[in-house]
């Protein structure tokens, strides 16, 4: 993207604040434009004849430096890529690395449909969302293309995940392509020796396609031929090596492109990444599962810092697909945003007019850790979540985001007092220097909960109920 500001976008918009869009007025249009939460379909004047030129040059600046690829259909589709930045405090990144997990064609029917159930399958509370997985990955071991098929069919059965279909062969790729080809499944992947078969394919399905080469000049070459050939839907191999000199080498070659599309404007290299950190499993055929997960892991880690868009990996079990997913979605939420939850009233279990009144602020994880130990607990009772700009407890009184005032604009804007018959706040320990502000802004009683709210349970026993409950 070459804008940097909402005026900059604006300046190519009608200017009218006609409000089609459903925003008050063009510039604030613009500013979401600039974040990707409207498209320039919204503006539906934009394509108007006499704006045609202006709706061109405008979409050109919008698009993102790094080609955005689709693989897959539907509300599973994973998008990739479209990256406008190096570092992520720079802006934020935008489409989050999709991770695959690999099926392959030798694999006995019952043992590969469980495992592409798990797969499809597997979620992880975190922080107010379930994580889940992207795609899988359906590799051609056997290379005979009717096993492939067969395998490809399976898979398709069992699950609307997206696809990736491996083989360097086109003949077996084809195979499973006439299976899936509904599903905009991702090729992998074309090299030097096979490209024009796969190209022919890739036009021919009108699928996107993986480029493999540890030759970067190799790999520009082939990005250039088929983009030439009206292939845009792109994804670049450059390789993984797991170990030693080669793995200090992957880690540059990732480098290396992203740095040429975004920094050196290379618009023929500027296409989305995936890292193969499976490869730590075919280093030595011998090593401990265990310990070929965890480097697995390690390296997919490393990649995922290091520009990796879409990844292809093996190891299901828990301590693999935890570490991954989870640093997936931190690296992709946005830096300038805290993640918070609506602020309000929260039942905890069935509380009555009896059950305590706990204090929390919105910041996410915050309010889930806080609702977590309570439900774990036990406890019935009543959580009151102050708007506290996104903040955690003790920043939010450190940086006047939570104050006395808040919680009883808070208490009144939700009628806490119709919920209680005690008239009684409990504040989080880290907020204790505000309780005397509170009871007198509130004209509540307070108490002071303990820092820790996995610490509720034991506080309960000595404080609750108040000696001003009956």
């Amino acid at each position: 993207m070459k804008l940097s500001s909402p005026m900059d976008a604006w300046k190519y918009l009608p200017g009218t604040n006609c409000k089609e869009c459903g925003e008050k007025t063009c510039l604030a249009f613009a500013s979401l434009l600039l974040e990707r939460n409207k498209k320039l379909e919204d503006c539906k004047p934009l394509f108007e004849p006499k704006y045609a030129s202006k709706a061109k040059e405008l979409a050109e600046l919008l698009a993102p430096e790094i080609r955005e690829v689709a693989i897959g259909v539907g509300a599973r589709a994973s998008k990739i890529g479209g990256e406008d930045i190096m570092h992520r405090h720079e802006l934020t990144f935008y489409d989050r690395t999709s991770l695959a997990y690999d099926v392959w064609d030798t694999m006995a029917e019952p043992e590969l449909r469980e495992r592409v159930r798990r797969i499809t399958k597997w979620r992880k509370f975190y922080v107010g969302e379930f994580l889940t997985l992207d795609v899988i990955a359906v590799r051609s071991v056997s290379s005979e293309a009717k096993t492939f098929a067969r395998c490809v069919k399976c898979v398709a059965e069992e699950t609307d995940m997206p696809l990736i279909l491996c083989s360097f062969d086109a003949k077996v790729l084809e195979a499973g392509l006439k299976e899936v080809s509904d599903r905009n499944p991702l090729l992998y992947a074309a090299d030097k020796t096979n490209w024009q078969a796969i190209m022919a394919l890739a036009k021919r399905y009108n699928v996107p396609v993986t480029l493999f080469s540890l030759d970067l000049d190799t790999l520009n070459s082939l990005a250039t031929t088929f983009a030439a050939a009206g292939i845009d839907d792109l994804i670049l191999d450059p390789g993984t090596y797991p170990t030693g000199e080669g793995l200090a080498d992957t880690f540059s070659r990732f480098v290396r492109i992203r740095r040429a599309g975004i920094v050196d404007g290379n618009k023929s290299i500027a296409y989305p990444l995936m890292a193969v950190p499976m490869t730590a499993w075919m280093t030595n055929g011998n090593q401990d599962a265990l310990d070929a997960s965890y480097w697995e892991a390690i390296i997919a880690d490393t990649l995922i810092l290091r520009y990796a868009d879409i990844m292809i990996l093996h190891s299901i079990e828990p301590h693999s697909l935890i570490t991954e997913r989870t640093l997936v979605a931190n690296i992709y939420t946005d830096p300038r945003r805290p993640v918070s939850v609506d602020p309000g009233l929260r039942e905890v279990g069935s509380p009555t007019d009896k059950s305590p009144l706990f204090i929390t602020t919105n910041f996410a994880l915050t309010y889930y850790t806080v609702e977590s130990d309570l439900s774990s607990s036990k406890i019935d009772c009543y959580l009151m979540v102050v708007d506290a700009d996104g903040l955690g407890v003790e920043a939010a009184v450190a940086g006047g985001q939570l104050t006395a005032d808040m919680i009883k604009d808070t208490v009144a804007s939700y009628d806490a007092e119709k919920k209680v018959a005690h008239k009684t706040l409990v504040l989080p320990g880290l907020a204790a220097r505000i309780s005397g502000e509170t009871e007198d802004a509130t004209g509540w009683s307070v108490l002071v909960g303990p820092r820790d709210s996995g610490r509720i349970p034991g506080w309960m026993t000595d404080n609750w109920p108040p000696k001003t409950v009956s």
